[in-house]
């Protein structure tokens, strides 16, 4: 199902249906008419308007689905309500002042440094995302996106940026996997650099990043059950701290640890159906660290490694040494 005329006929699936916008009255009633008419046994959502739409009204759906409770939904949604549960919870986290008028902006400027990164409490893909260095320019930014009440300033971190996708079931942790983001895809078409597009992903983590990642699901559910996945970027001294948590839906990378072996999808469905595959059990980083996954616009995502990486850079070393260049 998509709410985009054109986009729901690009689908590779075997049916397709146009439906409302999430935030049309007419969405749940067509959502249902459609679960009813094929069927279904699961509806599994996965872009977050909708998620806290079919949330709210999980019970008028007609079919089961496999999501945390809406209270974790709502907190998810915001990224100032996640802010605040791990702040209480005493988790890392970039120093952040939600923005009500200017005079919270001077406030910010004042208490957190004059670099800050400004954007919007809710959204994906780097939604009003602006790195600031000066009061006049934050000022234009949040008013001419009427962000007053909805938008924050936070201390500016490194690019550095980890995710951490899991599978929960009843408050038990089934699998969890890190990586890397080693670049934005289109980020120079962006103000920000963000574009919530992973171009380059590198697998890996730490014991630290594992830890800090599963604390930050737990202070917001202490009973998680489907998807979480975390967002954790690190400071100018290259310490984590915690930026954003989706729940309820994957990655749009996903597919990058299934073509390692680690099939979260059939993991998820499976265990929405009551058939949860007895193997995992608190599975955490199982496929190989060092693999690259390169996704971009009209083209298949290549699955390769960080030595073919460091190869490709040899080369044009070599060349550069050449010619004189260092």
């Amino acid at each position: 199902m998509d709410a985009g005329k054109y986009h729901i006929l690009r689908s590779e699936t075997d049916e397709q249906y146009l439906v409302p916008r999430a935030d049309d009255p007419a969405y749940i009633p067509v959502l249902r008419s459609i679960v009813e008419e094929t069927g279904a046994d699961l509806l599994s959502v996965h872009q977050s308007a909708e998620l806290v739409v079919i949330s709210r009204n999980r019970d008028r759906i007609g079919t089961r689905v496999m999501m945390p409770d809406h209270c974790a939904v709502e907190t998810c949604d915001d990224k100032y309500l996640s802010y605040r549960a791990w702040q209480a919870a005493g988790l890392p986290v970039p120093r952040t002042i939600l923005l009500h008028s200017e005079n919270d902006l001077r406030r910010a400027f004042d208490e957190l440094g004059s670099k800050l990164w400004i954007r919007s409490t809710v959204g994906s893909g780097g939604r009003d995302a602006l790195p600031v260095d000066d009061f006049g320019t934050a000022l234009q930014w949040i008013e001419s996106k009427s962000g007053w009440e909805a938008f924050t300033a936070a201390v500016r971190l490194s690019t550095q940026s980890f995710a951490w996708e899991s599978v929960w079931c009843d408050g038990e942790l089934l699998v969890a996997q890190g990586r890397w983001r080693l670049l934005w895809e289109f980020g120079s078409r962006s103000p920000s650099g963000v574009t919530g597009i992973t171009g380059a992903g590198k697998t890996g983590s730490t014991a630290e990043l594992d830890a800090i990642s599963e604390k930050a699901i737990l202070a917001i559910d202490p009973r998680p059950h489907g998807i979480f996945s975390v967002d954790v970027t690190l400071d100018v001294e290259d310490k984590p701290n915690l930026t954003e948590i989706n729940c309820g839906r994957f990655f749009t990378t996903h597919q990058f640890f299934t073509e390692l072996g680690l099939n979260m999808p059939y993991i998820f469905v499976k265990t929405a159906l009551g058939e949860r595959p007895a193997e995992f059990h608190r599975d955490i980083n199982i496929v190989p660290s060092d693999m690259v996954w390169i996704r971009g616009m009209d083209c298949e995502p290549i699955l390769t490694s960080t030595a073919a990486v460091q190869a490709v850079e040899d080369e044009l070393e070599r060349r550069r040494f050449r010619f004189g260049f260092t």
